[in-house]
């Protein structure tokens, strides 16, 4: 069986994806305690973000607020 291809986001995608800023991004990809996803150095000046990283942060955030506003 193939392995399955990840994608990589670069940084507009990750934008329109996420719904945030780009400086949002950086910060969040700093703070340990986020959960962001750590960017994926492509070259010196360009980064990208794997698409089921993200998904995955995604998910995690929506589980959050469903499970606070059930309680």
């Amino acid at each position: 069986m193939a392995a399955k291809k990840r994608r990589i986001l670069r940084l507009p995608a990750t934008i329109e994806k996420t719904g945030l800023g780009r400086d949002s991004i950086y910060r969040l990809g700093r703070d340990r305690e986020s959960g962001f996803p750590k960017p994926v150095k492509l070259s010196e000046r360009a980064s990208g973000w794997f698409e089921d990283e993200l998904d995955t942060w995604l998910a995690k955030r929506a589980a959050e607020r469903d499970a606070q506003s059930a309680a």
